[in-house]
């Protein structure tokens, strides 16, 4: 009896130094109450070291303990809970360094005594499997989803669907942590809580439990539990920010930047405790923030959001199947540990030994149940390496078989890739042999020319035309000249005469239009010889007469050309006949006209002998044309006169005729050598 009162003395006073150590960092002068709990309850994780302790260790110091095999509702001793916190402890100092190792008593006995504080408050010794469950697997550290995912494990049925007894029975053991940090009257047990976490739910699978307790914000009863995690996770967060109160130049842990105010920033104690300066007030929205990011960062997240089209948003946890899958059945080769085992033993500090003469015994039971536990392990074992080894040969032939396989493949492919190569270099050959063929034909060679004698007899014939045709269409140019040379001649002795003529009516002094020549669109022009070279050494009335198109055609030409001489001409011959009247002065310009007429087609009359008997018809009379410019004075007689003026008109029409016959010769020679061209 004195010594169980004194255990329970220095369990007191183990739990008045923790508690006191907790109000002694001021947790209380925290505004928020969900802030406050979280802090407590992060608090006594890291004083216990059980921050250090992942959900997975304690999922396998139970199993090593023997609670998986237990019923949830099973109650066991205070010394089996040491025991499963020895387990706990003792496996983080095996796999801290060296330099870190813990104190395993000092972390058993706070432990211990915080959740006696919690669950047996009355010091009846007992607790249940579910409480100690529940409670080490939410205190302890690891991530929050597989936390949550070994709770609903434990409160589901074996469907996947969550049981509401449980969940309440849950919730009534879980709030007890936050009542033992003295946070009870914001987040004590209601009969409500149930509801309000899962209002209109009629099943509620795994995927379901963990979006309404990983939501933000998560139900109002167990709000402090992801806060609890998001402290331990900015810890150690550095934020470059001055602090608008305290102007502390960085920050560790939380951030808050006032919404309503311009670059207002708090670090977690100034805004935990209320602080405010300047014109921010404590009610302004606040966002907090759990990483500092540089405005570059800032600005190209934002880039990346705007432009991508899917949203960047993650889920907050993978999707997992409705249906939980089947445990291992271990049960017929590790047979669940008693309540009276070696663990027990291990403390006997704890529990001192009554010095009963069955100790010896029990201690012998227990090495024999060891033993046994010892060689099913060892066959499973055996088991196992049997199984690795089937396992493995079984890999072996699957990998030899893929070798095979693969390797025929490639023989395949590479057989493939060989008559793809082939029919390739065929295709280039008969394409090199039919560009040789195309390039023979299109360029024969001189060897086969000069072996047909039609060819080379076609050949010579078409070169002989060629150079006919050549000298004809030189001859056909001279020509032209000349009788532009002629043209010209004519059309300055019709201007001189119009000068001269003191008579003349005004209409007749009048040089009257030359006919332009009018290019035909069916005319083909000659590539050798251009107009300009044809009217070369011609007068400048005759050039801008035929000169107007920068190419133009030889046959229309000398259409114009003969057209020009033949009004011409018949300008000459009205201009005699409106001159009747007075018969000297027309027997004058007619034989002056014909005279030069004579000029242009071949006549044994010269213009000195027309002159001279013109002057000897006409004496006194002064011409202005004559090349001799003397005066003839003597003067015929009037039948004289009347005889050589019908004799003129005579060879006047006869001259017609032969320049009529000579144009008509020309035009039917200027034809013929442009049908020829064409």
């Amino acid at each position: 009896m004195i010594e169980d009162r004194g255990r329970k003395g220095n369990k007191m006073a183990e739990r008045r130094q923790l508690f006191a150590e907790m109000r002694a960092q001021d947790l209380d002068r925290i505004r928020l109450s969900t802030y406050r709990t979280a802090c407590k309850l992060r608090f006594v994780q890291k004083k216990c070291n059980l921050h250090l302790v992942d959900i997975w260790n304690v999922i396998e110091a139970f199993r090593e303990n023997g609670l998986n095999t237990m019923d949830p509702n099973t109650e066991f001793s205070v010394a089996r809970l040491e025991a499963i916190l020895s387990t706990i402890f003792y496996q983080l100092n095996k796999r801290m360094p060296t330099t870190h190792q813990i104190n395993v008593e000092q972390s058993i006995s706070l432990m211990l005594n915080f959740l006696l504080a919690a669950y047996d408050p009355e010091g009846l010794g007992k607790i249940s499997v579910f409480v100690v469950k529940i409670a080490l697997a939410t205190i302890c550290g690891g991530k929050i989803l597989d936390k949550l995912r070994y709770i609903f494990s434990q409160i589901s049925d074996s469907s996947g669907i969550m049981i509401y007894s449980k969940f309440d029975v849950f919730l009534r053991e879980v709030l007890k942590l936050p009542t033992t940090v003295f946070e009870g009257p914001s987040f004590g047990y209601t009969e409500q809580a149930t509801r309000s976490c899962f209002a209109q739910q009629k099943k509620v699978s795994l995927n379901i439990f963990l979006d309404i307790l990983m939501s933000d914000p998560p139900p109002q009863c167990l709000v402090w539990l992801p806060l609890m995690h998001r402290l331990a996770n900015v810890e150690n967060v550095f934020h470059p920010v001055e602090c608008s109160y305290c102007h502390s130049e960085s920050m560790m842990g939380f951030r808050y930047r006032c919404q309503q105010c311009h670059n207002y920033q708090l670090c977690q104690d100034c805004f935990w405790r209320g602080h405010a300066s300047g014109s921010h007030s404590n009610q302004h929205q606040m966002k907090e923030y759990t990483s500092w990011k540089s405005p570059a960062k800032k600005l190209t997240n934002a880039l990346s959001k705007s432009l991508s089209c899917a949203s960047s948003r993650e889920p907050l946890h993978p999707m997992f199947p409705d249906q939980p899958e089947k445990p291992l059945n271990l049960a017929h080769i590790v047979p669940p540990r008693p309540a009276n085992s070696l663990n027990d033993t291990m403390f006997s500090h704890s529990v001192p030994n009554s010095g009963s003469p069955h100790a010896n015994k029990s201690v012998l039971e227990s090495t024999s149940r060891l033993d046994e536990e010892h060689r099913l392990i060892a066959r499973y074992a055996a088991r196992l390496a049997a199984d690795a080894a089937s396992t493995q040969q079984a890999q072996q032939q699957r990998a030899a078989s893929d070798i095979a396989f693969t390797l025929d493949a490639n023989k395949q492919q590479r057989q493939l890739i060989a008559e793809l190569e082939s029919k390739n270099r065929e295709i280039l050959q008969e394409i090199q042999r039919l560009r040789l063929e195309h390039e023979q034909a299109s360029q024969p060679s001189p060897e086969k020319a000069q072996q047909n004698p039609t060819l080379l007899a076609e050949l010579r014939l078409l070169r002989q035309r060629k150079d006919e045709l050549e000298q004809r269409m030189s001859a056909l140019q001279e020509s032209r000249r000349e009788l532009m040379v002629q043209l010209e001649g004519l059309m300055k002795l019709l201007k001189t005469q119009g000068a001269g003529s003191p008579r003349s009516s005004p209409s007749h002094t009048i040089s009257r239009p030359i006919p332009m020549p009018i290019r035909s669109a069916s005319a083909c022009s000659t590539p050798t010889h251009t107009p300009q070279d044809s009217l070369t050494g011609v007068g400048g009335d005759v050039q801008e007469a035929f000169a107007q198109g920068s190419r133009r055609n030889l046959r229309n030409d000398l259409l114009v050309a003969a057209d020009s001489i033949t009004n011409t001409m018949s300008s000459l011959v009205k201009e005699l006949n409106s001159e009747a009247g007075s018969e000297t002065e027309s027997n004058v310009d007619s034989d002056f006209g014909r005279a030069h007429f004579d000029g242009l087609v071949p006549s044994p009359i010269s213009e000195k002998a027309f002159l001279a008997q013109i002057h000897a018809r006409k004496p006194g009379r002064l011409h202005s044309a004559s090349a001799t410019g003397t005066i003839r004075k003597d003067l015929g007689t009037e039948d004289g006169d009347d005889e050589s003026y019908e004799n003129d008109s005579v060879r006047q029409i006869e001259n017609e005729l032969k320049m009529e016959e000579f144009l008509k010769q020309r035009q039917q020679e200027t034809t013929y050598m442009v049908t020829l061209q064409e």
